[in-house]
C-alpha cells in the first residue's frame, strides 16, 4: 500500500478504458451536444478532477501489480471481470443505432453501465492494492461521472413509477452499497495512514513478510528495523496458536531505531497455518518439541542472513514457555530473555479465581456460577473448563488500560487475508480450534517452567502488567526471585493488563529498550 512504482496492471485498466473512449468520440450518440450543455457544473469539476486523479494513482503506485494470489485477489478477479463488462457494452454500442437509448442502456441490471462499470472497477482495483488515493479519486470521480450520466439518462427515459417492492430493494441495495463504500473506504485510510506512520524507508532498513523453511514447513516471518545491523529481537507470540504479527507494529515502531524486531507466525497457526494446510491440515507435526526445533533453526537462519552471533529471544504469555526453554537450553545463542506476562504454571488461573472471588464477595455479588465453574474445573481441569472459570473470574480483573487489539488489527497496514481468516477460526467453535492444536494446550495444562531449569546464562527481564490475572504478576514474582542470571530486573506497568506490550506500548518499549541497554552489548 502507497508503494510508488510503475503498475502494469494499471496501464492495462486504462487501456481497456481509453480505447472504447476513443472510438466513442467519432461514434456518439444523436443528439448527445445537446444533454451536454445542461450538465451540472459541480458534477462536471468533480468528474475532471477525479479523471486526473485516477489516472495518476493507478500509474504511480505499483500496489495494483499482481501479488502472492490469496483469497485478496478476488477484488482483483471483480475488478477485472467488470473492465471486460465494460467492453461488452461498448460492442453491443457500437453495433447498436448508437441513440442515447443504447448509449443509456443498462447491462447485466447494471445502471449507466458505461459510467458505473469503470468506476467501480477501479475502486476494486484500489480496494485490492489497498490503496486509499485511488479509491478516494474514484469516489469523486463516481460522483461526478455517474451523476452526470444518470442525469442525461433521466432525460432520455421517460421515467416510470417503480413498484413498492422493486422501490424498497433499490433502497436497500443502496445503502448497502454505500456502506460498503464508507467502510471499506474508512479502513483502508486507516491502515494508509498507520502504514505512512510507522513505514522503514532507510538506506539499511527493512520491512519484509515473508515465508522461510523451518522444520519442512515454510513459516511466515515478519522483519521490521531501521539498520539490518542493529541487534535482533526474536518475538515469541502468545496462545498457544494466537499469532500477532500484525500488531506487533505497536511497540516494535518504538524500537526500530536500536533494534529489528522479527514477528513469527508459528507452526500451526496464523499464515503459517493456511500456507502449509495441504500437507498438515489437522496439525499433527504441530508440538512444543517441534516448536523449540523450529525456533533453533530460525534463530541460526536470523544469525547467518544478519551476520551475528545472537539474538534476544523476548516471548508474550504461552511464548514465554517456549522462549525461557529455548533460552535455557541454547545460551550459547541468545545474548538476554525477556518474558512479556510469563506464565510459571497453570495453577496461576485457581489463584486468579480466589482473588476474583474475594472481590465478589466484598461487592456482595452472586458468586454461585463462579463457585460452580470453578468446581467443574478443579473435578476435570481441561482447557475448555478453565477458560469457562475465566470467563467468571475476568470482570474481576479489568484493566484501565486494555488494548482494543481487533481495532488494532484493523488499522494494520500489516494484516493480511490469512490473519483475518485465523481470527475467524479463533472465534469460531472453541471445540474445533482447541482440537487442531491439541498437542500444544496438553502440554501447557501439565507442565511448571519452573522444571526447564532457573539457571540463566544470560541476562533476564521481566514485564507485566499490574492487572495482569492471566500470568499473574505473584507468579512472575516469586519465578524472578528463584531464578539465577548474569543479570535480572522485572518491571511492572500499573492499570495494563495480560498484553502490555499493546496496552501501553511507548512506556512498555521504553522500560524494554533501558533492560536492553543494560544487557547487551
Amino acid at each position: 500500500m502507497i508503494h510508488f512504482g510503475f503498475s502494469y496492471i494499471g496501464l492495462i485498466w486504462l487501456f481497456m478504458l481509453f480505447v472504447p473512449n476513443i472510438i466513442w468520440t467519432k461514434n456518439k450518440p444523436k443528439d448527445y451536444e445537446k444533454y451536454v450543455t445542461k450538465e451540472n457544473k459541480i458534477l462536471l469539476i468533480l468528474e475532471r478532477i477525479g479523471e486526473i486523479a485516477v489516472c495518476c494513482c493507478v500509474l504511480i503506485f505499483s500496489d495494483f501489480n499482481i501479488k502472492e494470489i490469496s483469497l485478496w485477489s478476488i477484488w482483483l478477479l471483480f475488478s477485472f471481470v467488470l473492465m471486460v463488462l465494460y467492453e461488452i457494452y461498448g460492442l453491443r454500442y457500437f453495433k447498436s443505432n448508437q441513440t442515447m437509448q443504447d448509449f443509456y442502456s443498462n447491462i447485466c441490471t447494471i445502471p449507466v453501465a458505461g459510467a458505473t462499470l469503470p468506476v467501480c472497477a477501479f475502486f476494486l482495483l484500489g480496494l485490492y492494492g489497498v490503496n486509499f488515493p485511488l479509491m478516494l479519486s474514484t469516489i469523486i470521480l463516481g460522483i461526478g461521472h455517474i451523476g452526470i450520466h444518470r442525469n442525461h439518462q433521466k432525460e432520455v427515459f421517460e421515467r416510470k413509477k417503480a413498484s413498492k417492492f422493486r422501490y424498497v430493494w433499490k433502497g436497500i441495495g443502496t445503502i448497502i452499497f454505500g456502506i460498503f463504500l464508507l467502510v471499506s473506504t474508512g479502513i483502508v485510510g486507516l491502515k494508509n495512514a498507520t502504514y505512512l506512520n510507522c513505514c522503514i524507508n532507510t538506506s539499511n532498513g527493512i520491512d519484509e513478510q515473508s515465508y522461510v523453511m523451518l522444520g519442512g514447513q515454510e513459516q511466515y516471518l515478519h522483519i521490521r528495523g531501521k539498520d539490518v545491523h542493529n541487534p535482533l529481537i526474536v518475538w515469541l507470540h502468545g496462545g498457544p496458536a494466537s499469532p500477532d504479527g500484525c500488531i506487533t507494529y505497536t511497540f516494535s515502531d518504538y524500537l526500530v531505531d536500536e533494534y529489528t524486531v522479527v514477528s513469527w507466525d508459528q507452526r500451526g497457526c496464523g499464515r503459517t497455518y493456511f500456507k502449509n494446510r495441504n500437507i498438515d491440515p489437522n496439525n499433527d507435526k504441530v508440538s512444543f518439541e517441534q516448536a523449540q526445533m523450529d525456533l533453533d533453526e530460525l534463530v541460526d537462519y536470523l544469525c547467518t542472513r544478519f551476520k551475528t552471533k545472537k539474538v534476544i529471544i523476548m516471548g508474550h504469555s504461552y511464548g514465554t514457555m517456549l522462549g525461557s526453554k529455548y533460552a535455557l537450553n541454547h545460551p550459547e545463542k541468545v545474548s538476554a530473555y525477556i518474558g512479556v506476562g510469563q506464565v510459571v504454571n497453570i495453577e496461576s488461573d485457581i489463584y486468579s479465581y480466589e482473588d476474583a472471588l474475594f472481590v465478589a464477595k466484598e461487592n456482595k455479588d452472586d458468586v454461585s456460577s463462579m463457585v460452580e465453574a470453578y468446581e467443574t474445573y478443579i473435578s476435570n481441569p481441561t482447557l475448555t473448563n478453565m477458560l469457562n472459570l475465566r470467563r467468571y473470574v475476568s470482570p474481576y480483573h479489568v484493566a484501565k488500560k486494555e488494548a482494543n487489539t481487533l481495532w488494532l488489527g484493523l488499522k494494520s497496514p500489516y494484516m493480511g487475508i490469512d490473519d483475518f481468516r485465523w481470527f475467524m477460526k479463533q472465534l469460531g467453535s472453541l471445540d474445533d480450534f482447541l482440537a487442531l492444536n491439541s498437542q500444544l494446550f496438553q502440554y501447557i495444562q501439565n507442565v511448571d517452567v519452573r522444571d526447564y531449569g532457573l539457571g540463566y546464562e544470560m541476562p533476564v527481564g521481566f514485564i507485566s502488567g499490574a492487572k495482569d490475572w492471566t500470568t499473574p504478576v505473584k507468579y512472575t514474582e516469586d519465578y524472578f526471585h528463584a531464578i539465577t542470571a548474569p543479570k535480572k530486573d522485572f518491571q511492572v506497568l500499573e492499570d495494563c493488563g495480560h498484553q502490555p506490550q499493546c496496552d501501553s506500548s511507548k512506556e512498555f518499549s521504553e522500560i524494554l529498550k533501558e533492560m536492553l541497554d543494560n544487557y547487551v552489548e
